[in-house]
């Protein structure tokens, strides 16, 4: 680990919402990646029943930004494969970083 590098000021954090592709019964839960569109694509096992697959994404984002998942909430598209996710205290640049391309 590079000892000059700071950890990130806690004041550069903040909320950013961005679109989601998921498709439920995808095989496994993880990130395809970000299409041309700048949508982030996603896949989870869990059927698109009850709010399932829903959750399971809401658990996967959350994973993979190191959140909580309360600081991960779906404000639109509960019933169809496009989201629009808005996920609180992050630092934007940094799930940029992650995922090249996602449109915020």
């Amino acid at each position: 680990m590079n000892s000059s590098r700071r950890p990130p000021d806690p004041s550069r954090r903040s909320d950013i919402r961005f679109a989601v592709r998921l498709m439920p019964r995808g095989g496994d839960d993880r990130i395809d990646g970000v299409s041309d569109d700048g949508v982030l694509q996603a896949r989870v096992t869990a059927p698109a029943v009850a709010g399932a697959a829903n959750a399971a994404m809401i658990r996967l984002l959350a994973d993979e930004l190191d959140v909580s998942r309360s600081s991960v909430r779906l404000v639109a598209g509960a019933t169809g494969r496009h989201k629009l996710v808005v996920v609180e205290g992050v630092i934007p640049d940094e799930v940029v970083g992650r995922w090249p391309g996602l449109r915020l």
